[in-house]
């Protein structure tokens, strides 16, 4: 699905799906989606040198704005799941992150994308990203696909 010729920010983040993450059919329920998707921004953010949490002791909430998800395969309990995270375009006052899920086998499972917002904890207002996440982005662009 995607040309990694392009610039970008790509990271990878191994799970293994938990019992208490599936139906009865031992498939993840479709809410963990969401959650998955959340560790895989928490971990391209620390992987190109901030934490969430040192994000949000600046001042600044990411909340999401946009989630869309595509079910190509269920993801089983005990699989070991890998989480593929994109940042495709430098941000805004918006940042979009497209993933990918695969499992052990390297099967896709799940394609999907959200769009989160920066807001000032201060003002409650929406700002541009942050110069100090934007040096940060800009320093990792294409240097961890």
């Amino acid at each position: 699905m995607y040309n990694l010729s392009l610039k970008m920010i790509h990271t990878t983040h191994s799970i293994r799906v938990r019992y208490g993450e599936t139906d009865p059919m031992k498939y993840v329920y479709y809410g963990n989606y969401a959650e998955y998707l959340e560790i895989g921004r928490v971990e391209l953010f620390r992987s190109i040198g901030m934490s969430y949490n040192e994000i949000e002791n600046q001042g600044i909430w990411l909340p999401v704005s946009e989630y869309k998800i595509k079910y190509l395969k269920p993801a089983l309990y005990d699989q070991k799941l890998e989480i593929h995270t994109y940042l495709k375009k430098k941000p805004g006052v918006r940042i979009e992150f497209e993933y990918e899920i695969y499992n052990e086998d390297q099967v896709k499972l799940t394609e999907a994308s959200t769009t989160l917002f920066f807001l000032s904890a201060e003002t409650n207002k929406i700002i541009k990203c942050p110069d100090f996440l934007m040096d940060l982005i800009n320093k990792n662009w294409n240097q961890n696909q």
